[in-house]
């Protein structure tokens, strides 16, 4: 590549770590640079991280990907979401930043939904009131920190401390700031209602920008797009932004996400509806919690030394439906469609034939009744999509990707590349820095689609059916809890 094309970078900044990619005008990846770091728990159900380790990875990456390709066209962020970044009248950060798996809310979520009323909250933001939300982390801090509470001049999700320490620059992006609940996201804009009814004084928010529009400028010169929340950037990625495509992840967590042509929330507030990042467009993701977790944890709990790959085999030797054995994936409590953080996980159905192997194949199908269940809640909003582009690690399963593909009834197309939300964070930044003129012709340029799974028909009846006793052990497992 002539230096004088230049490249696109994307940042993401995950929870574990921070990644960067460089991209050509082609979408060849022509760097990667990562680098780690930790969050901290200081009581049961707090998770926490300071900015700093953020902006030092973030250096540190951008360093690396600069040595290898030279200096970028533009700049794309993503990150983590509903993260909670206070700071003072010097920009600095008052206390460690409360991260989105931070659970410490729920008092502040039935103040949120009491004060508004849960249907309204829902009709304005989207969403209803979360413990991983931004908004009630604001509410806990004012009443359990007045300290840190009475000294905030500004509020900043976590990718967007990074462009503040990049350009000095207190901007957001509209798709991530659709998390927070704190803004209107059928109108784009922060919400004065919610934040009047919940007294948070707007001078605190950041201007708000669609995820390609120029934030601002390095020091070098470099133009910073505004980018986007993690699973928009994602999407975005694997090149998902007309209503006709949806996108399924299957990473740690699942999500099932569906562009939207129009703002058309879940009243029961099952899925999130999000601002997309294609300008003018919305989205609504369903979310399962625990998906290729559960394979973690069934593997940690019966063979840690065993590899996915061998597990993953023993399941291919069961039929579909594994002779009427169902894995309810509830490990963690569940989001989509049950917004139940009490769920529990369950085998039923199991007899003296199944081993091992059995054991991973209803894991492998119970995620996929997980993410089905995800699909027919958005069903209610948006059109049936007619395919999907899949990513995550368990996608790269051949047999796991077939089993979803076949109880989604949608084929599953994987992408060349699979680099989540730091690629699309690259097509931003590539918008920004007029390496191509919008969103649609980044997708065109820089997506490349390779294979495709399609559905089996005979696995998809057999599955039919077993999602009928998926569903079932819901309720019955919660009335034996109660």
């Amino acid at each position: 590549m002539p230096p004088s094309e230049g490249a696109a970078f994307g940042l993401d900044v995950g929870t574990s770590g921070l990644k960067g990619i460089a991209l050509a005008g082609d979408g060849r990846v022509l760097a990667q640079a990562e680098r780690s770091y930790a969050f901290q728990t200081p009581q049961p159900g707090w998770s926490e991280q300071e900015p700093e380790l953020w902006w030092q990875a973030a250096s540190a990456v951008l360093d690396e990907l600069r040595a290898a390709t030279g200096a970028p066209r533009g700049i794309g962020l993503s990150g983590q979401m509903h993260g909670l970044v206070v700071l003072d009248g010097a920009q600095k950060p008052l206390r460690p930043a409360i991260l989105w798996n931070d659970q410490r809310t729920a008092a502040q979520c039935e103040e949120i939904e009491a004060r508004l009323g849960r249907e309204h909250l829902i009709e304005l933001t989207g969403n209803r009131a979360l413990t991983g939300f931004t908004a009630p982390k604001l509410l806990w801090l004012r009443d359990h920190e007045p300290h840190v509470y009475e000294r905030v001049e500004a509020i900043l999700l976590p990718k967007d401390y990074v462009r503040l320490r990049l350009c000095g620059e207190l901007a957001g992006d509209v798709s991530d700031a659709s998390g927070t609940l704190l803004f209107d996201v059928a109108h784009r804009t922060w919400s004065e209602e919610v934040c009047r009814a919940l007294e948070i004084p707007l001078e605190w928010l950041p201007r708000m920008l669609e995820s390609p529009e120029l934030s601002g400028t390095t020091a070098g010169g470099t133009p910073l797009a505004a980018g986007a929340g993690d699973q928009a950037a994602g999407a975005l990625g694997v090149g998902v932004a007309e209503p006709e495509i949806a996108s399924v992840v299957l990473g740690t967590s699942g999500v099932v996400f569906s562009p939207l042509s129009a703002y058309a929330p879940d009243p029961q507030g099952r899925t999130h509806t999000f601002c997309h990042a294609v300008p003018g467009a919305w989205h609504a993701m369903g979310v399962m919690l625990s998906a290729a977790g559960s394979l973690a944890w069934l593997r940690n709990a019966i063979d840690p030394a065993a590899s996915f790959e061998a597990l993953v085999a023993e399941a291919d030797a069961w039929p579909p439906g594994c002779e009427g054995l169902v894995f309810l994936p509830y490990l963690a409590g569940e989001r989509t469609p049950h917004a139940d953080p009490d769920a529990r996980g369950a085998f039923a159905g199991l007899t003296l034939r199944h081993d091992r192997g059995a054991l991973v194949r209803a894991v492998l199908e119970g995620v996929a009744f997980g993410l089905r269940d995800c699909l027919d809640v958005l069903l209610a909003a948006t059109a049936r999509p007619r395919a999907a582009r899949i990513s995550g690690g368990g996608a790269r399963s051949a047999l796991w990707a077939k089993i979803v593909a076949s109880a989604l009834e949608l084929p599953l197309t994987r992408t060349l590349v699979d680099e989540g939300a730091a690629f699309g964070a690259a097509l931003l930044g590539g918008v920004a820095g007029g390496i191509w003129g919008d969103v649609g012709e980044a997708i065109a340029a820089a997506v490349a689609p390779t294979e495709t799974i399609e559905p089996d028909a005979a696995w998809a009846r057999v599955y039919a059916e077993s999602l009928e006793r998926y569903r079932a052990l819901y309720p019955a497992l919660k009335g034996a809890l109660a």
